[in-house]
């Protein structure tokens, strides 16, 4: 079998201009959370595979790289099912990782625990623009608060990052899980098809209004159940304030409270946000997660076409491990859109140190290496960043790749000084 010089289909490799980027916004992200209270974390790259399969984590499901049992314990002659030689799988996000940890560490943790948490993510997906099959996540978590402080938290903490690394004009779309079902009751669907209801309500922006009644109607629903559900959609359209009219709409079937508190944190993050962005209630956003129970939102960014984030809020998830449910919200930031919508924007990193190579010709004596290398660890002391490194026949050539990486300034040592 030949070897291959490119990475697995889905994968990349990271340069070194990218790479300067990705840490840069790592740096910005760690600071920005961490002024408001959010403590790094990690957990293992492989989980359980129970975990992984336990109906939580919507289609990415089906897109898990399982790892088979290994020496003894695997044996695939004898095996008859896939439990038989599986039995961890690669994350394919987060949050199941984080809510095992917490599951397995809330008598150290305080409470509420709010934690970040970077790290690479595998899905067995199609690979397209911004989507990759391994890929960097960005989360950040509370457990342990029952209240719409969270919620605030969340998004004021993400929105001020997005502003520091110059986004602007984005929406946070938000809407609620029980706002969902709440519609889907008025409107007489039966619960045990709220699912499918709503992966069709979320083709909204795609296929349109008609699009929806047309798919709706295609599997199965009642007609009269259809032209009500539809009517909602069409009154908010025209509705001043989205919240208040489905509030007043669905009297009886959605608790007042709800609608309160939504309106609480888009009214909150109005008046308190730090960056330019609109916050928007959108009754059409679902969000994939099955484990989703509360308030669901969105980073919809003009620049990429489609969300760069979200999150929202999974009450009943901790309880599935421990037997008891533990308040629990998130948001993640779409890591690797964010740092190639800034490579398409030809981002510069700020406050860079200050860059200078150090070239020596082929030759120069032990003793003079010696001297240039401790020249060159007095620069550092002052922050410079110093490149010391032999210098190639192509010396033209040899500065135009050190340019891309920021050097700017050289200093040549040759075996003659007459040279220079």
């Amino acid at each position: 079998m030949a070897l291959s010089k490119k990475p697995t289909t889905g994968m990349k490799d990271i340069l070194p201009e990218e790479m300067q980027i990705r840490d840069y916004v790592i740096s910005v992200i760690k600071d920005t959370y961490g002024k408001f209270g959010f403590t790094s974390i990690e957990t293992p790259c492989v989980e359980n595979i129970a975990n992984l399969s336990s109906k939580q984590g919507g289609d990415n499901e089906k897109l898990i790289f399982k790892i088979l049992k290994r020496g003894e314990k695997l044996n695939v002659a004898a095996a008859t099912t896939e439990e038989e030689v599986v039995d961890s799988g690669l994350r394919y996000d987060l949050t199941v990782p984080l809510v095992r940890y917490y599951s397995n560490n809330a008598a150290s943790l305080p409470s509420p625990f709010k934690a970040l948490q970077m790290g690479n993510v595998w899905r067995a997906d199609r690979p397209q623009r911004g989507r990759y099959r391994q890929f960097m996540q960005c989360d950040i978590d509370i457990l342990g608060e029952p209240s719409n402080l969270a919620e605030i938290e969340l998004i004021l903490a993400t929105t001020t990052t997005l502003g520091r690394l110059g986004f602007k004009n984005f929406q946070i779309r938000i809407n609620e899980r029980r706002i969902l079902k709440a519609m889907a009751t008025y409107s007489g669907f039966p619960e045990e098809s709220y699912d499918s209801v709503f992966i069709t309500l979320d083709k909204m922006d795609k296929i349109g209004l008609e699009g929806v009644e047309a798919e709706l109607l295609e599997n199965g629903f009642d007609k009269a159940c259809v032209d009500k559900y539809l009517e909602l959609f069409k009154g908010l359209e025209s509705a001043e304030d989205g919240v208040a009219y489905l509030a007043d709409t669905l009297e009886g079937f959605l608790e007042p409270e709800i609608a309160q508190s939504l309106r609480e944190i888009m009214d909150s993050v109005r008046a308190t946000k730090a960056s330019d962005f609109e916050i928007v209630f959108d009754a059409t956003l679902v969000r994939g997660m099955s484990y989703y129970t509360g308030t669901i939102f969105e980073i919809a960014m003009p620049e990429f076409g489609g969300s760069c984030g979200g999150g929202g809020r999974y009450d009943k998830m901790v309880g599935k491990f421990t037997g008891n449910d533990v308040p629990a919200c998130g948001f993640s930031i779409g890591f690797e859109r964010i740092i190639m919508l800034l490579m398409e924007k030809g981002f510069q990193v700020p406050t860079r140190p200050k860059q200078v190579a150090y070239l020596i010709e082929k030759g120069v004596s032990g003793e003079r290496l010696c001297e240039v290398i401790a020249q060159a660890q007095e620069a550092r002391k002052d922050g410079t960043q110093v490149l010391v490194a032999r210098m190639n026949k192509n010396k033209k050539f040899q500065k135009e790749q050190l340019n891309k990486e920021g050097y700017e300034e050289f200093v040549e040592f040759y075996k003659e000084e007459l040279k220079r």
